[in-house]
């Protein structure tokens, strides 16, 4: 059966709530605040022909008063005066089109031939269309009946790609001549009917954005056969399930099809479960509605002229851009580019920021095709600095820095902006920011890292701290002190007496998880306004033993160890075989060592738990993992379990059948289960996260959840004797949920899996990675910095620099490292292989034959790196165990500082705490060799480490 509902699964846009970004949940209070996106804004992107641009931060909206008004110039005044500058940005924005697919299963032969049938899918959307599929057999029983297989070559249309060994991928052809139903795009399937096939599955790709098109996150399927009864021990309703990917991409799956009122008894499967179908084929024509991101080009032309009647400047702005355009403000008094309040008159419909900046409504063209504007600027400016706000949500700068327009000394500013200087690997384009991840765009405001006590998942930015001056101290808390006169209001309106017999239960809530927001808004408020997290920390004072260190973060000397792959549970004594490699692993240099999901699990490799305190494995048993637990500590060698917190799968159904009960000593109900997972009829509370649609989706709001969970947690430290956590699909519940139980065990060592989607333009990766890392520092922030998370943007960046010899990738806008190293590196575990990324999986594979530039990348630079089992055991062994050596004998440690001394097309090049440099890709470097002497450490193919003599 087919119910479709599309949406594109990869590279989202940011979503809000169309009064403040976020929309409160329904249900039962809860103890910290939770914010849920309900609606997307359309992203914008930018592109200009010639420009530089100052750096600067972001605004996020707060008008306090408005500005004083003045007369000011209209059209009719300008349009004789000199123009001293001019400069027309190409701005592209980006809006949702909703198209449809259309799926027709017909016969394809002559009467005689009635075997002969045809899939037709279709699109009428524009872009370059591929279909990734792959089909399931009859004769394949249990859970392998909802495995992809690759089609017979005869089913295989022409240009099909094999993709491994379970699946294709067969581009679809762009019509000569459209259909009555305006399909632009199609592809025809061909196949018999006698060909023992269950049930093609497949999905859609735009490849020029690279986004891929699902089912509510699950594949499409058209089944031929009319029932399936499966392991039922999974746990589900009748539908669909990803089967047992760890994040949104293909992967193997467990697919249902609605159950008939038919059944014949057939023979088990090899698990005991009964399998029952009915061949069915019958012709089918459905349609599905499709939503799709399209580039719109618009264009804004800043002008600057004199005026005649002041000693002013005149700046203009004249937008095709639709809707209200404001125009977030200020001057430059000197280089600096500092943001300075203009002095009146102010333009119409202007209002002060923060006493920062000014925001400026555009006023309507008269033909109601775009705005317009005119500014007064005193001579003395050295320009203009601006970003454009499009509606609550979104807004536009120049690829990470404030648009500026020169005012003095033009002509030299000019010839400054149409010069090379912009490297040609900066590619010209605008981030969308959020209000939740947005600042005052003054410099003096830099984005900092910030652990809030009591506040949203998606804060407000946490980037590279810096502390602030006395003045904008003195603004900050000011500005706090208003909102805390607000809070105080609402807690005075909802404690009278009036008040509680006035307002409905729910108005009451409202008013709570207004004080909570308002507080989170004040407390980051102040975190901005004081020093905090200083990373540059003396090799003594961390060695130092009688300092107690902080839960979760370790010595920051760490070399941590995946010690498993996705094939190890198959020998059933993994535990026993890992033992006799304990010595050799510490003899390498490893310190900590991360062992595989421990409890009883529907998957065999452990990602789908049922019964938490049952630790005999596909692994070993629980005996075998303590003593192995031993032997690692026996050679100095920490322990981190894999906990697998966002779901669990049931041991009974409910009344409807539903597998939602769950058994053992954790033997919860439905309440222990979300309430928007759409499979599993849950009665908890909103997800704070995204679902994993394999299995119940747990609901840590619940108090007897987490009490629970911590309880499970401490006896795995006692019993096991674990040193600390590698948490498993972290995207699927808040990080403040994960702080609570860190706190609750103090781990040696933590790290939290928080994968998505890097940003990509017409299927390249971009250069500006902020959003991608910004969301994992969010979600490292929320857990207080109890945790680290794996660098997923440093692994994606070094995929592109290496595979497409692009190594001015690994240097950010700010000549830092562009991952999240670069911003919080003693929360960043950085990787370039796991078990989902190589081994069998393959997921995501490490450019071939190139992981020893990205083992020298990590193993030389700041953040916890992390070496995968398979390439330890490997011919990579020396040169990896070479490289931990120079890391060690140098005291390079997670937050060394980087220099980087080259990022350019063939060659990238650093120097670390002044001790060692490095050199990755195929051009030529060599440090230079002046006062400090530099000697090889360590090289191997397009790779070479130096140290100090």
């Amino acid at each position: 059966m087919l119910l479709v509902r599309w949406k594109p699964v990869l590279h989202c846009p940011p979503q809000g709530h169309p009064r403040r970004g976020f929309a409160w949940p329904r249900g039962p209070r809860r103890s910290l605040l939770l914010w849920r996106p309900i609606r997307s804004p359309a992203p914008a992107f930018l592109s200009i022909s010639s420009s530089k641009f100052s750096q600067a931060g972001r605004a996020r909206v707060r008008p306090i008063v408005r500005a004083g008004l003045a007369q000011t110039p209209s059209l009719s005044d300008v349009e004789n005066a000199e123009i001293l500058f001019s400069e027309t940005l190409s701005l592209k924005r980006s809006q949702t089109v909703e198209g449809k697919i259309a799926v027709r299963l017909d016969p394809a032969g002559a009467e005689e031939e009635v075997s002969k049938w045809r899939l037709t899918i279709g699109c009428n959307l524009e872009g370059k269309w591929t279909m990734h599929w792959g089909v399931s057999y009859c004769d394949d029983l249990g859970r392998q009946a909802f495995e992809w297989d690759q089609p017979p070559p005869e089913m295989r249309p022409p240009e099909s790609v094999l993709i491994k060994d379970y699946a294709i991928e067969t581009p679809l052809k762009r019509l000569s001549s459209q259909s009555e139903r305006q399909i632009l795009h199609e592809l025809q399937i061909e196949f018999d009917s006698n060909t023992p096939i269950a049930a093609i599955h497949f999905v859609l790709k735009e490849e020029e954005t690279g986004a891929w098109f699902q089912h509510k996150g699950r594949d499409f399927r058209i089944s031929f056969t009319d029932y399936f009864e499966v392991d039922n021990s999974v746990g589900g309703n009748q539908g669909f399930s990803i089967w047992p990917g760890t994040f949104d991409e293909i992967s193997s799956l467990l697919l249902k099809a609605e159950e008939s009122t038919s059944k014949k008894d057939d023979p088990d499967d090899e698990d005991g479960n009964v399998v029952k179908q009915n061949r069915c084929i019958a012709p089918i024509y459905k349609e599905f509605p499709i939503l799709k991101e399209e580039f719109v080009p618009n264009h804004m032309t800043v002008s600057v002229r004199s005026s005649d009647k002041t000693d002013k400047n005149i700046v203009q702005f004249d937008t095709d851009l639709p809707g209200d355009v404001v125009i977030h403000w200020g001057v430059c008094m000197d280089d600096g580019r500092k943001w300075v309040i203009p002095s009146t008159p102010h333009p119409p419909a202007t209002k002060i920021f923060r006493q920062k900046a000014l925001q400026t409504l555009l006023q309507p063209k008269a033909d109601g095709l775009g705005s317009w504007g005119l500014f007064l600027v005193d001579e003395g400016t050295s320009g203009v600095v601006f970003v454009l706000k499009l509606n609550e949500y979104t807004w536009l700068n120049n690829n990470g820095t404030d648009f500026f327009i020169p005012i003095g000394s033009v002509s030299s500013t000019t010839a400054e902006i149409g010069s090379d200087d912009i490297v040609h690997e900066q590619q010209a384009g605008t981030e969308i920011h959020d209000v939740r991840n947005s600042l005052s765009p003054n410099n003096s405001y830099p984005l900092q890292n910030k652990s809030l006590e009591a506040s949203d998942p998606k804060n407000i930015n946490m980037l590279p701290m810096k502390p602030q001056g006395a003045q904008e101290a003195k603004e900050a808390v000011a500005y706090t002190d208003e909102i805390i006169k607000e809070i105080r209001h609402l807690v005075t309106d909802i404690s009278s007496e009036k008040g509680k017999r006035a307002k409905s239960k729910e108005a009451q809530e409202n008013i709570l998880q207004e004080i909570e927001k308002l507080a989170a808004e004040a407390y980051s408020i102040f975190r901005i306004s004081i020093p905090c997290f200083v990373e540059s920390v003396s090799d003594t004072e961390l060695m130092k033993p009688a300092i107690k260190l902080s839960s979760g973060t370790g010595s920051g000397y760490e070399i941590l160890c995946q010690g498993f792959n996705w094939e190890s549970h198959k020998s059933g004594r993994w535990y026993s075989e890992l033992r006799d490699n304990t010595k050799e692993l510490s003899s390498l240099g490893f310190t900590v060592v991360w062992l595989p999901p421990p409890t009883e699990s529907v998957s065999p490799e452990g990602y789908m738990p049922k019964d938490l305190y049952n630790l005999n494995s596909r692994y070993g048993s629980l005996e075998e993992l303590k003593d192995l637990v031993n032997s690692f500590h026996e050679v100095g060698i920490k322990v981190l379990g894999d906990a697998v917190l966002n779901h669990r799968c049931a041991h009974y159904q409910n009344k409807n059948g539903i597998w939602n009960v769950f058994g053992g000593r954790l033997n919860w109900d439905d309440r222990a289960i979300v309430a928007d997972d759409p499979h599993f009829q849950g009665r908890g509370n909103k997800s704070s996260g995204d679902n994993f649609h394999a299995a119940p989706n747990i609901d840590h709001s619940q108090d007897f959840v987490r009490r629970d969970l911590k309880e499970w947690l401490r006896w795995l430290r006692k019993e096991v004797g674990y040193d600390g956590w590698r948490l498993d699909f972290v995207r699927g519940f808040w990080g403040g949920y994960v702080k609570d139980y860190m706190e609750a065990t103090e781990p040696y060592f933590a790290v939290g899996e928080y994968w998505d989607s890097l940003s990509y333009t017409y299927g390249d990766m971009d250069h500006n990675q902020d959003a991608h890392r910004q969301r994992i520092v969010d979600w490292i922030n929320a857990t207080n910095g109890t945790a680290g998370a794996f660098d997923v943007t440093t692994k994606g960046i070094l995929h592109s620099a290496l595979e497409k010899c692009e190594y001015w990738r690994l240097s950010d806008q700010n000549g830092k490292p562009p991952g999240v190293v670069g911003w919080w590196a003693s929360r960043a575990v950085t990787f370039i292989e796991n078990h989902d990324t190589g081994s069998t999986q393959g997921h995501w594979r490490f450019p071939s034959g190139k992981e020893m530039q990205g083992y020298a990348y990590i193993l030389t630079h700041p953040g916890t790196p992390a070496v995968f089992y398979d390439h330890i055991f490997s011919h990579y062994q020396q040169e990896i165990s070479r490289l931990i050596s120079v890391r060690n004998e140098n005291k390079i440690h997670c937050r060394s500082t980087v220099k980087i001394t080259k990022a350019e097309r063939d060659v990238y090049a650093a120097e670390i705490d002044g001790k060692l440099a490095v050199k990755i890709g195929p051009g030529y470097y060599e440090p230079p060799n002046g006062p400090t002497k530099w000697v090889v450490a360590a090289e191997g193919r397009d790779y070479k480490v130096w140290e100090t003599s």
